[in-house]
């Protein structure tokens, strides 16, 4: 399979670039914003590169940062959303912040998105929630994404709820746990109670 490629800019498309290496030219699929960013024709450039095959088919898609092209191959797994679509997300959305939206479950941000409805704006934000923070271009959407709740009737579920009666934006309430995990150590904020969790919670944010 074609991970990269290296070469010179023959022509450049609304969707898509041909790269010319050692003679032969690749059509190669690339977001809006990649476009964008190219160099002019007969210029070098150098592309990730996500090789789809099927059958008879055989296509390849470009980025110009790894971290895009794993957001690519991320949105590929969620059941609805081929290559074209996910390409067609991260022309709409750049990948960071297209983690953050994940990261913060903002589903209505994503059905902002060509071709991505509410039921798959949902199925995105669960099944990519998780995955997301190893992508997370700062700190601050890592702590997002670690501070996420494991499951119902857990300690950090728990408190999430009760900042969010309280009127905290569900962002900041994550934001705040994160900052107290951070502090405290993953396995003492691990076997906190809801009762010492929330007081923790509500010091860091007076």
């Amino acid at each position: 399979m074609i991970a990269a490629l290296s070469g010179r800019i023959l022509f450049k498309h609304n969707d898509r670039v041909v790269v010319d290496v050692a003679g032969v030219g690749y059509e190669v699929y690339v977001t809006t914003d990649c476009i964008s960013r190219l160099p002019d024709k007969g210029d070098e450039i150098f592309l990730h590169i996500h090789t789809y095959v099927r059958e008879d088919t055989l296509v390849l898609f470009g980025f110009l940062e790894e971290q895009e092209k794993e957001m690519f191959l991320m949105l590929k797994t969620v059941a609805g959303v081929g290559p074209k679509l996910a390409l067609a997300v991260l022309s709409g959305m750049a990948a960071g912040e297209l983690c953050r939206a994940i990261a913060e479950g903002d589903g209505k941000r994503l059905t902002a998105l060509p071709g991505i409805g509410k039921k798959t704006a949902e199925r995105i934000c669960i099944e990519l929630r998780d995955k997301v923070g190893r992508l997370a271009p700062d700190a601050s959407l890592a702590g997002i994404v670690a501070a996420a709740p494991a499951r119902p009737g857990s300690a950090v579920y728990d408190v999430l709820s009760a900042l969010a009666n309280l009127g905290y934006p569900d962002p900041v309430a994550r934001q705040t746990l994160a900052a107290v995990k951070k502090r405290i150590g993953e396995e003492a904020f691990g076997g906190m109670s809801f009762e010492e969790m929330i007081k923790e919670a509500l010091r860091a944010l007076a």
